[in-house]
């Protein structure tokens, strides 16, 4: 019987991992679509982002109380799943909590503060279920987020707390049968949280104890496995993508933006003709912006997938809070929605084929990026380092330079810049003239 439970352990787990390469390969494969960039630079300064942005959730911490709520979730999730690395080699092994030899007195210590996290992250998806769902924060009942963005989160909150219940049941039932002398169940010492309700259990017989505990020890296990191959299609990736991200964030200061070498040269030759005769020919006329996923960089695609819908951008974006149709959140979600669109079409097809669709118009409207006061207020919310405002950029500049395509207003400044050399409908020489009034 425990030889059919090892083989059984061993398919499920090499199936869950197998599926979740699979996945993890199509996602990493959709990033690399976008064009190179370089973001190697400063590595002590980016090290020090993703410690501090990633790891320590600096940005968080401007709302202390969630800040330490989320911190509690977050940590007491991937810090219990520590124990997992126990239960995957005992049910490989087929033995039953394996490092009690080795850790000794030290074992029920660490299972303990497994425990107390257990609880802490019950209680923190307990209020963050009672922040989405009853007090309805109003980031929380954004029209971005109608039908699965916002089902997604609450299955997630729900399936933590279910994980955490089923590991303290699990321990429970493992203390009773430890009090009944019950083979197999060797004495670990009493855990904090299980240990003060294990005697609930004690009225029931040695043979229901044990399908309790290996009841909520399978389910455990495959929860975690299932959450584990979920990730990939929630915005909860952001779980692991959160520090490549932080890492490699943009160092520039936040107002500057990129400039176009190719535009550059050319204005150069406007200002300086004679530069001209002396510049190299290009056989080639460089694309200006972006109008499809394919158009943006890999970290523009890597911001998408590591987006974790908290709205924060949306809530400090002026033009949203002023009622205009432009929302930070949902460029991220529209640019990670075409992507895996086109991810699907390469799959299907072997390469991309025209689908008579972009990220520009078909996802994102042209009224959407005309809102955007380039305040960046979108970009330093963002907990997880994302940058909203380069993909709004990028797009902007596809309509104008590749479509001509502007408001009346924006077109008659750029008559004056190109005429004039600045936004104003005076010539250079008449600029000074009211000195002389």
């Amino acid at each position: 019987m425990r030889i059919v439970q090892e083989l059984l352990f061993v398919i499920l787990f090499g199936t869950a991992v197998w599926l979740f390469a699979q996945k993890a390969g199509r996602i990493r494969k959709s990033i690399l679509l976008g064009r190179d960039k370089d973001l190697n630079d400063h590595p002590d300064q980016r090290w020090k982002n993703l410690l501090l942005l990633a790891f320590g959730q600096k940005k968080m911490f401007r709302n202390p109380l969630v800040a330490v709520l989320h911190f509690f979730v977050y940590a007491g999730f991937l810090i219990i799943n520590i124990e997992i690395l126990e239960i995957i080699l005992d049910g490989i092994l087929g033995t039953h909590r394996l490092f009690v030899p080795v850790l000794g007195s030290l074992y029920p210590v660490l299972i303990s503060l497994f425990e107390v996290l257990a609880v802490l992250v019950t209680v923190g998806c307990a209020i963050f279920l009672i922040r989405r769902n009853i007090l309805k924060l109003k980031r929380f009942i954004s029209k971005d987020l109608d039908g699965w963005p916002r089902s997604d989160a609450n299955y997630i909150l729900i399936t933590e707390i279910v994980l955490m219940l089923l590991f303290l049941t699990m321990n429970s039932a493992d203390q009773a049968l430890q009090a009944k002398g019950a083979a197999h169940y060797i004495p670990t010492g009493n855990f904090w949280v299980s240990g003060m309700f294990a005697h609930f259990f004690s009225s029931m017989s040695d043979g229901s104890l044990e399908a309790l505990e290996r009841g909520c020890w399978w389910l455990h296990i495959a929860g975690v496995l299932a959450f584990l191959n979920y990730l990939p299609y929630s915005k909860h990736l952001h779980i692991i993508l959160a520090f490549p991200n932080a890492y490699y964030a943009s160092l520039e200061p936040k107002g500057e933006m990129e400039n176009m070498p190719a535009v550059q040269h050319e204005v150069q030759l406007m200002l300086q003709p004679e530069l001209a005769a002396n510049a190299p020919a290009s056989d080639t006329m460089p694309k200006f912006g972006a109008k499809d996923v394919m158009d943006l960089t890999w970290k523009n695609l890597l911001d998408a997938y590591s987006c974790t819908e908290c709205g924060r951008c949306s809530a400090a974006c002026p033009a949203n809070i002023t009622g205009k149709l432009l929302s930070p959140r949902k460029i991220m979600m529209d640019t990670r929605d075409r992507l895996e669109e086109v991810g699907r079409n390469i799959k299907a097809n072997g390469a991309f084929t025209d689908d008579k669709k972009s990220l520009l118009r078909d996802y994102i409207s042209e009224e959407e990026l005309r809102a955007c006061t380039t305040c960046n207020a979108c970009v330093q919310e963002c907990p997880v380092s994302i940058n909203p405002l380069d993909i709004i950029l990028q797009l902007r500049r596809q309509l104008v330079m590749e479509e001509s395509s502007a408001p009346a207003e924006w077109t008659g400044m750029f008559s004056n810049i190109e005429n004039n050399m600045a936004p104003w409908k005076f010539s250079m020489d008449d600029r000074d003239k009211w000195t002389g009034e």
